[in-house]
């Protein structure tokens, strides 16, 4: 059997209306309102009596206001302009630890001193310089049987570069000899549309004629050392396309 309830709880009890409550708080409205009243009145006293006064502070109102507004704008502009400089300063210290690690030397570059090279290791040497120098499908023919041809390369325009190569002693200049075997197969044969022929000595005049009738180019220890240091031209800019192009034979003048 079940007991029979005692009714709600006060906690579930609907709130009745409490007068208290109520009336306390059209007490606070209306003291509000008379404060209100009474601010509003003083106000259109004011302006009525002391009008210049109104006037001068809402001129002062009207400059505060502006004045706040443009040391925003200038907090606004400091602030982008601090980024941009903390920016610039990140892309400086990135560039200078960049220009702080040394580029990677290639071996061309290493062997400045071409006298202590072996004939094999002076045409690596002038590979070396053709790649360094933006040259593609650079390969060392050199050897038995190569006809004049000890580098071949092609340059960034398209030209086939053909190089012979005479690492040579001082005392021992490439002669008119050396400069017709080369020229009686470097266009011929090789198909060359630039011909070089590099030495560590220097040329007799007859090879120079010789040269500029046949439109070769030739480099002797200055101009080489030049060329390998990046302060002369490279062979290949200094000549024309084609054997009948009339291309001068272009070296360094002692």
């Amino acid at each position: 059997m079940t007991a029979p309830g005692f009714g709600k709880s006060p906690a579930n009890r609907p709130h009745g209306f409490d007068l208290r409550s109520t009336a306390l708080f059209f007490v606070f409205l209306a003291v509000v309102v008379s404060v209100l009243g009474f601010a509003v009145r003083m106000v259109a006293g004011t302006v009525e009596r002391r009008p210049a006064w109104v006037f001068a502070l809402a001129i002062v109102g009207v400059a505060a206001l502006v004045g706040l507004r443009r040391r925003l704008r200038v907090a606004r502009a400091a602030r982008r302009a601090a980024a941009a400089l903390d920016e610039a300063a990140r892309e400086a210290a990135g560039e200078l630890e960049a220009v702080a690690i040394p580029p990677q030397r290639t071996v061309a570059e290493a062997a400045v001193d071409y006298d202590d090279l072996t004939p094999e290791e002076f045409e690596q040497a002038i590979a070396g310089l053709c790649e360094r120098d933006g040259c593609s499908d650079v390969a060392v023919v050199g050897g038995s049987g190569d006809l004049g041809a000890d580098v071949v390369a092609t340059t960034g325009d398209g030209r086939r570069v053909v190089i012979q190569c005479k690492r040579y002693g001082d005392s021992h200049r490439v002669g008119s000899q050396d400069l017709q075997r080369f020229g009686g197969t470097c266009f011929t044969v090789h198909e060359a549309d630039v011909a070089v022929l590099v030495t560590t000595s220097d040329f007799t005049s007859p090879a120079v004629e010789y040269a500029e009738q046949c439109g070769i180019v030739c480099v002797d220890r200055e101009f080489l050392q030049a060329w390998t240091d990046g302060t002369g031209p490279r062979p290949w800019e200094t000549a024309a396309e084609g054997p009948a192009a009339g291309r001068g034979t272009v070296r360094a003048e002692s």
